[in-house]
């Protein structure tokens, strides 16, 4: 996966954050907090892990599948970017 090495700082700061974040959810439980802002701290962990899934899929598409910005054939194109936006919205 090289296009994931050229990325790589921004990836493993965005997993770094997760990691932040699923702290946060351990020491909500651990100091027996409300339900409803545990549910809400979990609730920031599956869109952060969303976001950092539908970003790898992204890239996936673009440099393993077809690049939009580099397809010459308009239909095959605006599929690659059909496909790209369903995967941002189906993870958001």
């Amino acid at each position: 996966m090289s296009h994931t090495i050229k990325e790589k700082s921004k990836l493993i700061s965005r997993v770094r954050r997760i990691k932040g974040q699923l702290e946060a959810v351990e020491r909500a439980l651990e100091s027996e907090t409300g339900c409803a802002d545990v549910l809400m701290l979990v609730a920031s962990v599956r869109g952060a892990v969303g976001g950092l899934t539908s970003e790898l899929i992204e890239d996936h598409i673009r440099h393993h599948v077809l690049d939009p910005a580099q397809e010459k054939d308009p239909e095959k194109a605006k599929g690659a970017a059909d496909l790209i936006d369903v995967v941002r919205t189906y993870l958001k």
